[in-house]
């Protein structure tokens, strides 16, 4: 009997001490931090994918057949406009020029005759006329010879940057053979994609949007340091994509962007009246946000809601709740549906202060 008396006695002690810091654990549980949904105008940088173009950028290619004689510049040369970049072996088109010059010089002569003959009215006026547009002739001749010798002399049409060169001195080229790009990148243009619903917002905006200053992030993600300017708006949406294509132009001084690179653009987007929460006041399950709303009886309730627009720390809420919900905010991984909690109310100017955003 004593036996069983000290195991009761024992069972009962233990029991006691084992549930003691549960109870404990759930009264430290039900401490718990509350807020709510702030409308509040903000903005935010909305990044686009960009591709990177040359102001100008073109193919130099040969307009004469032949061998390339000299070639004056190097890959990746600043060259001037007008600069002499290739020579294609000339001999064959200057001999062809001094011909037809000298061709046209006999015409002038013979013509000089005629007309004297004519004012004799030795000859007649149709063979004046006949000796004139023999001249005329020889005289298209020479100008056709003398634009065909030029095209042995390859200049660069504008300031620019030499691409790679596709042949040495000495290769044989045919007419329309590449020979190199040029690309002027004193300013980039950069091209990217929008959706119908943010070109409308764009659009709707009572700034001048066009004028606003946008932020190139270039492939190391660091910020290129001179602004830019939306310059234009294409004239129509792709079917496929429902999108409509923007260009950027940047300033390029230094010449670090090049043509056929790559960045983000980031575009500033005002929001009026955004009705915002904490990201840590959310929980996820199956690719649907949720948050713990608190009733008048400080039960919490689950409930899904959807996301505008993400922002750092924040998100901006586009259906779910309203300016009068009490969300949990602290413990949210802590509770479970039908919960009741003790709780502490923070003003949402005081969270947003914590994060440091501006109201």
């Amino acid at each position: 009997m004593n036996k069983l008396m000290f195991l009761s006695a024992l069972i009962f002690f233990i029991g006691f001490t084992a549930c003691k810091p549960k109870q404990e654990e759930k009264a430290e549980a039900g401490k718990f931090t509350v807020t709510s949904p702030v409308l509040m105008d903000t903005s935010f940088d909305k990044e686009y994918v960009a591709q990177i173009q040359s102001l100008q950028n073109i193919e130099i290619r040969a307009k004469v057949k032949g061998f390339i004689e000299t070639i004056n510049v190097d890959e990746g040369q600043h060259v001037k406009a007008g600069q002499l970049l290739f020579t294609i072996r000339p001999r064959q088109y200057e001999a062809e020029l001094m011909k037809v010059r000298a061709e046209a010089r006999t015409a002038d002569l013979e013509m000089q005759n005629v007309k004297k003959l004519a004012e004799k009215n030795i000859v007649s006026q149709s063979e004046l006329a006949m000796a004139v547009a023999k001249l005329d002739e020889a005289k298209a001749e020479v100008a056709l010879a003398e634009l065909e010798y030029s095209y042995t002399q390859v200049t660069a049409p504008f300031d620019g940057i030499i691409d790679r060169i596709q042949f040495k001195t000495g290769s044989l080229i045919d007419e329309g053979t590449l020979l190199t790009t040029l690309s002027n990148n004193r300013e980039i243009y950069a091209y990217f994609n929008v959706s119908e619903v943010e070109y409308l917002d764009f659009k709707n905006r009572n700034d001048n949007s066009e004028k606003s200053q946008l932020t190139l992030l270039l492939a190391n993600n660091q910020p290129h340091k001179y602004k830019g300017h939306i310059q234009n708006i294409e004239g129509q949406f792709d079917n496929e994509t429902g999108n409509i294509a923007f260009r950027a132009k940047f300033p390029n001084p230094d010449y670090l962007l090049k043509h056929g690179e790559t960045g983000k653009v980031q575009l500033k987007m005002d929001l009026k009246n955004a009705l915002i929460i904490p990201q840590k006041a959310t929980y996820e399950i199956q690719d649907k946000i949720y948050v713990y709303v608190v009733d008048d009886k400080n039960v919490v309730k689950s409930r899904n809601i959807t996301i505008k627009q993400k922002l750092p720390n924040l998100y901006i809420i586009d259906s779910g709740l309203s300016t009068s919900d009490k969300i949990l905010l602290e413990g949210v991984q802590n509770v479970k549906e039908d919960d009741k909690i003790k709780f502490d109310f923070i003003s949402p100017e005081q969270v947003m202060g914590q994060l440091s955003i501006k109201m």
